[in-house]
């Protein structure tokens, strides 16, 4: 079955195409280049769910992602649709240990979805932010008090406790 195949069968719920991708991807059935190929010419939705796959593989294995897929969905966060710009972030957040001289654009862009209206792209631009804050590179002379200013005015507790928890580990 492609994946052109499978996105268009009606009888596989979406959460099962999620997770069949993810498993292509990481068994190498799949090359994350095709899948880049194929969410880029797709419809929101379906890219949401390339997006979603890449997610699940790489908080299985962080390694299987290359730098076209960090750039991919770095330039993802910009997108329109909420579900893109979330799931993106948690891939940003699952792999920027192995990126780490390849995050400014990164954090431009999640510093940007901190200010969403959509708790959820919120709540994952911190979890990504943290991430990114607890691998304490030379970014955090800016981002530590940018991160502590965002969690002052953050209204939702759940999003607040991300940032606070990634705060006190880097300061330990």
């Amino acid at each position: 079955m492609t994946i052109e195949e499978l996105i268009k069968d009606k009888t596989i719920k979406a959460k099962e195409k999620t997770g069949l991708i993810s498993q292509w991807i990481l068994d190498k059935s799949l090359p994350l280049d095709e899948l880049i190929a194929f969410a880029e010419k797709s419809k929101d939705p379906v890219k949401a769910t390339c997006i979603e796959a890449i997610e699940y593989a790489t908080k299985q294995n962080p390694d299987m992602a290359d730098e076209t897929a960090f750039a991919f969905v770095t330039t993802t966060l910009t997108e329109k649709a909420p579900r893109i710009k979330w799931e993106s972030a948690k891939v940003i957040g699952n792999t920027a240990h192995l990126f780490s001289d390849q995050l400014d654009q990164s954090i431009t862009n999640l510093l940007v979805n901190t200010e969403h209206e959509g708790t959820v792209v919120r709540w994952s631009a911190a979890f990504a932010l943290g991430e990114i804050l607890k691998m304490k590179t030379q970014h955090n002379t800016t981002l530590l008090p940018t991160l502590e200013n965002i969690s002052e005015k953050e209204e939702k507790n759940s999003i607040k406790k991300i940032y606070l928890d990634a705060i006190k580990k880097t300061k330990k």
